[in-house]
């Protein structure tokens, strides 16, 4: 038995970028960012501030959801799973890992724009469709 869970609380870096593939499927990929806070250990030793930046990639209604209602500065609860990605360029194999987001949960003070939504979007993959990254990992297990 596996587990790929991945649940963050954070705020958006920057607007969404939403591209529309085959079919109408919408897909938005935005940042969220995540900071554990400065602290003071016992021994006296200062430990600063961390930021982590987590590349987040939504599907179908949630692309259409964070097209319309997430900014850079919102803050959002988000269920998903870790997904690495493998090309290469000019020789060289290069990563990326992003968090697939399985539910969105807008955060924080609600403003007129989101008032009227209601504020979780959770879809299952529809049968027979799946994302560019499904199925095609290079990972040798």
């Amino acid at each position: 038995m596996s587990v790929n869970k991945v649940i963050l609380v954070g705020n958006v870096g920057k607007d969404p970028e939403v591209r529309y593939l085959e079919k109408n499927v919408a897909v938005a990929n935005f940042t969220l960012a995540t900071t554990d806070r400065a602290y003071t250990t016992q021994s006296g030793m200062q430990v600063p501030e961390r930021t982590e930046w987590h590349n987040i990639v939504a599907w179908r209604g949630m692309a259409e959801m964070a097209e319309k209602y997430i900014r850079k500065g919102s803050q959002l609860y988000i269920e998903g799973k870790i997904q690495t990605k493998t090309w290469e360029k000019d020789g060289i194999k290069r990563y990326t890992t992003e968090i697939l987001a399985d539910t969105i949960q807008l955060l924080g003070k609600k403003t007129e724009t989101t008032n009227a939504i209601v504020s979780t979007v959770a879809e299952p993959v529809a049968e027979g469709i799946q994302s560019p990254a499904q199925g095609t990992d290079d990972l040798p297990f």
